[in-house]
């Protein structure tokens, strides 16, 4: 299914199919040109099912990296710093999986042949692998079938969210980033809190912890490939070989610095948000002395509703602003100042409540970044051709530090703060963040 492509996405190339694979469900909508950048804005029903696709796949994903992996440790061993540990024991694996598959599943879908299209095999298959390796995590003894569990899911979920976000660049045109980054953003946060949701309800449950989230995700993103009208590729012209393969993993910061500038700063601001939010359960039982249990995890679910309804008004406005102005930047600098004064207050709160207020600074501000992040990448991408390989590249800035936050966070709780102080943490998130921030500045082909 899957050989090199190539194509200029014009009439005269013989490699492209110009009738292309229909939506299947929905009405009819113009199938892109491959290679080009479109003009025509989608509809409304289109966006929702977008905004949907992106919800299901993170609701999926990011409920075992932020919650259920933690729950189910405790399953395992009562030791709070055995806890810890067997945490990023597991899910540190992942981050490999998620280098590995979010250029590679880039590439494969800007090569593949199936009459299907490009992007709709991959979106469906990850997201069905994905299901069964969070069933393996589910029915597993012991922190090794848990840790392969854990990095097929991540390789089957970046295989899938690699295929999706390239299919977003093939869609939508440069008028709609802005507000549609701001409700991809919204719908990422969303996922978060739906599925903090889910790990209260179904806490003593592992079986409905973690596949209650994962069919969620199957039936979601299998509707939005669905509704996908896509250019088919008839014919490949390049060698898929070693050169190719490593190329995979790689796009030139030299060549193309503004996208350089926005992998690094993506990578660190990431990483910032990550160090806290993968360890929130043990925040609230080390720092704030909560029970562990249903009333520590019934305080993190409110924390992420309050974060999530926060990063959802500033995320509507600042993508409507952004794409007023036609500024970006400025809105990173803005949502990194309110990140550092959130990260301030989580140093100093001492009961629940100072938590929640900064629970909804820190939305505030990620809200603002991922409004418009993710619209300034689709600015820089080096080749429109080549956007599910660019876009895969630029994934690993956003996959990756979500796994390794949890090992980075977890030497520095347990080795500088005993497992229980989160200052080295804290500071060391803040510090990523600014750092991130100062990069996306640098950035000369976008306000």
């Amino acid at each position: 299914m899957t050989t090199p492509s190539g194509g200029t996405g014009f009439a005269p190339d013989p490699t492209i199919d110009l009738q292309g694979s229909p939506n299947l469900i929905g009405p009819k909508l113009p199938i892109p040109h491959l290679g080009i950048k479109p003009e025509a804005k989608r509809p409304l029903w289109f966006i929702a099912g977008l905004v949907l696709a992106q919800f299901g796949i993170f609701v999926a994903l990011l409920g075992p990296a932020t919650v259920s992996i933690q729950l189910k440790t405790q399953t395992l061993t009562s030791d709070p710093a055995e806890q810890v540990a067997m945490t990023a024991m597991v899910i540190a694996p992942g981050a490999l999986a998620a280098v590995i598959f979010n250029a590679l599943g880039g590439r494969i879908s800007d090569r593949t042949t199936s009459g299907l299209g490009r992007r709709r095999p991959w979106i469906v298959l990850g997201i069905l692998g994905l299901a069964l390796s969070l069933l393996l995590i589910a029915l597993a003894t012991g922190p090794l079938l848990m840790g392969i569990g854990w990095f097929l899911s991540q390789a089957c979920a970046n295989l899938a969210f690699a295929a999706y976000l390239a299919s977003v660049a093939d869609q939508l045109p440069s008028a709609q980033y802005g507000k549609t980054s701001g409700m991809i953003g919204i719908a990422q946060n969303t996922a978060i809190m739906v599925a903090t949701w889910l790990s209260a309800a179904f806490s003593s449950n592992m079986l409905l912890l973690f596949m209650v989230p994962a069919v969620l995700g199957l039936i979601l993103l299998s509707v939005y490939a669905l509704m996908l009208p896509e250019p088919v590729l008839k014919e490949n012209r390049y060698p898929f070989n070693l050169r190719e393969l490593i190329a995979t993993f790689w796009t030139n910061p030299v060549k193309f610095p503004d996208f350089g500038l926005a992998w690094w700063g993506r990578f660190l601001i990431i990483l910032a948000s990550y160090l806290f939010i993968t360890f929130r359960p043990f925040y609230m039982t080390s720092h704030l002395g909560l029970p562990e249990g249903e009333s520590a995890v019934a305080a993190v679910a409110v924390g992420v509703t309050i974060y999530t309804v926060a990063s959802m008004v500033s995320g509507l406005l600042a993508g409507w602003i952004s794409d007023r102005l036609g500024r970006r930047k400025v809105m990173v600098a803005i949502a990194i100042l309110i990140f550092g004064i959130g990260t301030y207050g989580l140093l100093h709160a001492d009961t629940v409540t100072g938590f929640y207020v900064c629970e909804a600074i820190m939305g505030v501000a990620y809200g603002m970044y991922l409004a418009v992040d993710l619209a300034l990448v689709f600015e820089v991408l080096p080749d429109r051709e080549k956007t599910g390989k660019d876009l895969g590249v630029f994934n690993m800035a956003n996959a990756l530090p979500q796994s390794l936050a949890p090992g980075v966070g977890g030497f520095l709780l347990a080795k500088l703060g005993g497992g229980t102080d989160f200052t080295a943490l804290l500071v060391a998130a803040a510090i990523s963040a600014v750092a991130g921030a100062i990069l996306t500045m640098f950035i000369r082909g976008v306000k």
